[in-house]
């Protein structure tokens, strides 16, 4: 484990008022990075300074970039993992705080060649860094026969089921940036990743609260607090929002067709992910009338994909109902 070299790959956008105790966690960890890579995309605050300092006494690498235009977070974490040089890259968001032994726990499930990445769960803390008293896997219902799904090398029939792998958990071999690089700009990142990774190789999770990962109002991505995260559901949901989801599941499909000669998908990779395309596709296609609809929800029903690939019978209420 000593041999394998970490990257960080961490991205900035007017993070002063957080940063500095990232830094912080990631400075004290006990198996420290052998190199840390910020791109920064045009911060107007403090944060470049906070970068500086940083880097000026830490006894590792800082490779900092700015960025003379925004790029947006799907683009930066690609210029971030693109610029990392280690065999271990991990990911990094600019809020949180991470628990002092997570590079060594994350370092040791990838040891074992049969993973290509791993990911934990977090603890939800507010912008005081108060805890939430709810960790992020629980904020998106990920239950423990979930869980099993990846520790029994079934990791994307989970993620076709729902999203779990938060970037600001995940670390992955950097053998994979051939696969996962260039990151078309409408994925988003951990998703696209995660999802290419476990068509190919096998996704660990990690069951301990690895991050203390942040809720604030000035958050780009993740699950907000759980009031403003019930309030945004809704508006993920009607047939804008599916076919968005078929657009970037068809570009999985591509990219893994593309890379099939270096990176062979596991044997019902392909076919899976079709059949989540065929069911997205079939809800956003469902008339407006509820009568005209009840046959084609039955339809999808009796399929099961419903329970593979959305929210089983609450998904079937919403679509008979709503």
């Amino acid at each position: 484990m000593d041999q394998m070299r970490i990257s960080v790959a961490m991205c900035t956008y007017n993070g002063a008022r957080f940063l500095p105790q990232q830094l912080k966690s990631i400075e004290t960890q006990t198996r420290p990075p052998d190199e840390l890579v910020i791109c920064d995309d045009c911060s107007t605050d403090n944060t470049a300074a906070d970068i500086r300092e940083f880097a000026a006494h830490v006894p590792f690498r800082v490779n900092s970039y700015f960025n003379r235009e925004r790029r947006g977070t799907t683009k930066n974490f690609e210029n971030a993992i693109s610029r990392c040089q280690s065999e271990i890259i991990v990911l990094s968001d600019q809020d949180d705080v991470w628990h002092p032994d997570k590079l060594n726990r994350l370092a040791k499930i990838l040891v074992n060649e049969r993973f290509g990445a791993v990911f934990s769960d977090a603890e939800l803390i507010d912008e005081t860094s108060r805890p939430l008293e709810k960790s992020l896997w629980s904020s998106y219902r990920v239950t423990p026969r979930h869980q099993e799904k990846f520790e029994n090398g079934h990791g994307l029939a989970a993620l076709l089921n729902r999203d779990t792998v938060t970037g600001a958990t995940m670390a992955f071999r950097s053998s994979f940036r051939q696969l996962i690089l260039p990151i078309p700009p409408e994925q988003l990142h951990d998703l696209w990743i995660a999802m290419l990774i476990a068509a190919v190789s096998h996704i660990a999770p990690i069951r301990e609260m690895l991050v203390r990962y942040r809720q604030h109002g000035e958050q780009q991505i993740g699950p907000g607090k759980e009031s403003f995260f019930w309030q945004k559901l809704p508006r993920q949901v009607g047939p804008d929002f599916y076919l968005r989801e078929v657009d970037r599941l068809s570009e999985i499909c591509t990219r893994l067709a593309e890379r099939a000669a270096s990176f062979p998908p596991h044997p019902n990779a392909l076919r899976l992910i079709r059949q989540k395309i065929s069911h997205r596709r079939a809800r956003a296609e469902f008339p407006s009338s509820k009568l005209l609809r009840l046959p084609l929800v039955i339809r999808e029903a009796a399929s099961l994909r419903y329970w593979r690939y959305s929210g089983g019978l609450g998904s079937v209420a919403k679509d008979l109902l709503v």
